[in-house]
């Protein structure tokens, strides 16, 4: 029993954990509707980005993974041919501002989950987080941790090509 038990926590410790599975990937998007931070009284729904292939990624002013991977995303924007959208997780709005402001704005906008009802609808485990979001608002990839220029160049870009020519394929 203790040979067993050990095999176990063994194969439980090797294992990647960001690789966390996202009953999510396949299936549609959460439906959500949260305020912009950038603009006060305005928000973002879920359908205003039908038709869109885009990434979101969870991060919060609190997460030091999330100022890891902030440069990456910053350049990965600057040269992405799809929209990145934040998703400001269980943060302070003025907190916020003031670190996208320090360490430059990668994002086509960012919506406030001060709650975090959002974050849970996808399943958010931590932060960060990326999700990559097809056409018709399903969920095709799902990264747990900081994106490395590894996963940005060998997962994410490579999808994010396969969809765009999903468009083209069809006009």
């Amino acid at each position: 029993m203790f040979l067993a038990l050990a095999i176990a926590l063994a194969a439980g410790l090797s294992r990647d954990p960001r690789a966390l599975p996202s009953p999510l990937v396949g299936k549609p998007a959460p439906a959500f509707e949260l305020p912009l931070l950038e603009s006060e009284g305005r928000s973002l729904r879920s359908s205003d980005m039908q038709g869109k292939v885009w990434v979101l990624n969870v991060w919060a002013s609190w997460c030091t993974p999330c100022q890891v991977e902030h440069p990456l995303l910053v350049d990965f924007a600057g040269r992405a041919r799809v929209p990145v959208y934040g998703l400001n997780y269980k943060d302070q709005p003025a907190a916020a501002r003031a670190w996208l402001k320090r360490l430059g704005n990668p994002y086509t906008a960012t919506m406030t989950d001060i709650d975090g009802r959002t974050g849970i609808d996808f399943g958010v485990y931590g932060v960060p987080e990326t999700f990559v979001i097809d056409r018709a608002g399903r969920v095709r990839f799902r990264h747990a941790g900081p994106v490395t220029p590894e996963v940005l160049e060998q997962t994410i870009t490579p999808l994010l090509r396969e969809l765009e020519r999903e468009k083209e394929d069809h006009a």
